[in-house]
């Protein structure tokens, strides 16, 4: 089966390694092809080496969004008779590629209403997205912004929040026969027990919030009252991060502190086209982080099961079929819109 040159495409930017901090060939592929295509790149540095890719035509108001990172480890393309495996085939270069053949047909038919951002950094701390928000300026003008996950081309309606923290509980070492402490471990221990019995809220739509005690450190020996402790956790939320630390301060004990880690942000709605039937997802997005980039939409090809494998693919039909729906979508997102300003 002959490959097009979408999927030519996509298998010439799974070949450029592209992992969280090292997005930098790819990100300079993806701006020629835009360029190509018609439109005006820039490359909004993050730091040396990593910059966004923001591309426009005219006054951007329905925008296409991905990210360029992928997870590692890397490896290349292999193509079969129905899917493009390699890293990055769903998550995302593929809806990337799928994004930017959309853009050119819609550009082609004279509306120059859309727009890019392609993001650095969305496996890890989502810096780019951040960083996309902080310089929003004309002439972009967000009204919607289509975020492409791998949703297996169904559109999702919500996706929770999440906090990542640790517990760090601080003791007095000395010999376990003494009476003397407090064991950091003890402390760190009966915090865990208070957050798992604890109240984490739940939201009509995304229902209870679902808590992690991921790792437990601490001490040195059975006979050594410990001087230190901690317990790394991880909750998807249904709440906003202020509400989740204050659940988070009721299970600490005096002798326990807690410490954010990264991202945290509280349960995202998305947009959904009427009629189309969608899904809730468990994963997150930058969507979290644009909230100056208009109303977000979520939609994708691929599965979220092949993604982070070592069995990474996309569908050739399923990534064919994207690129005409991106175009209706945005199409009749526009059509909303008239034109009016925004008023999502």
């Amino acid at each position: 089966m002959k490959t097009s040159l979408l999927e030519q495409t996509l298998i010439d930017w799974i070949e450029l390694p592209s992992v969280t901090g090292h997005e930098g060939d790819y990100a300079d592929a993806l701006a020629r092809q835009l360029e190509r295509f018609g439109f005006a790149v820039e490359r909004q540095e993050l730091e040396p080496g990593r910059f966004n890719v923001l591309a426009q035509a005219g006054k951007p108001q329905v925008i296409f969004c991905t990210h360029l990172d992928t997870v590692p480890p890397y490896y290349g393309h292999r193509i079969d008779g129905d899917h493009i495996h390699g890293r990055g085939a769903c998550d995302a270069k593929g809806q990337a590629a799928a994004m930017a053949f959309a853009g050119a047909e819609l550009l082609a038919r004279g509306d120059d209403r859309v727009g890019f951002l392609f993001t650095v950094g969305e496996e890890d701390l989502s810096d780019g997205a951040k960083l996309a928000n902080r310089s929003l300026a004309d002439p972009w003008n967000p009204c919607y912004t289509i975020v492409g996950e791998p949703t297996g081309s169904r559109f999702v309606r919500g996706h929770k929040g999440l906090y990542h923290g640790v517990l760090h509980a601080h003791g007095v070492a000395g010999h376990s026969s003494q009476s003397i402490g407090p064991s950091a471990v003890h402390e760190i221990l009966r915090a865990g027990v208070r957050a798992l019995d604890a109240d984490w809220g739940t939201h009509p739509l995304f229902g209870p919030a679902t808590l992690n005690l991921g790792v437990v450190e601490g001490g040195v020996a059975p006979n050594v009252v410990a001087d230190r402790a901690s317990l790394s956790f991880l909750l998807r939320a249904v709440e906003t991060p202020d509400r989740v630390e204050a659940r988070i301060a009721a299970c600490l004990g005096p002798h326990v502190e807690m410490e954010a880690v990264g991202n945290a942000y509280g349960p995202v709605e998305f947009l959904v086209p009427e009629g189309e039937p969608s899904d809730l997802v468990a994963f997150g997005t930058d969507a979290p982080h644009l909230p100056r980039w208009g109303t977000p939409l979520l939609f994708g090809a691929g599965s979220i099961l092949d993604a982070h494998t070592d069995h990474e693919k996309v569908s050739r039909k399923e990534l064919a079929e994207l690129v005409p729906r991106h175009v209706q979508t945005a199409s009749e997102l526009l059509a909303r819109l008239g034109s009016a300003p925004c008023n999502t």
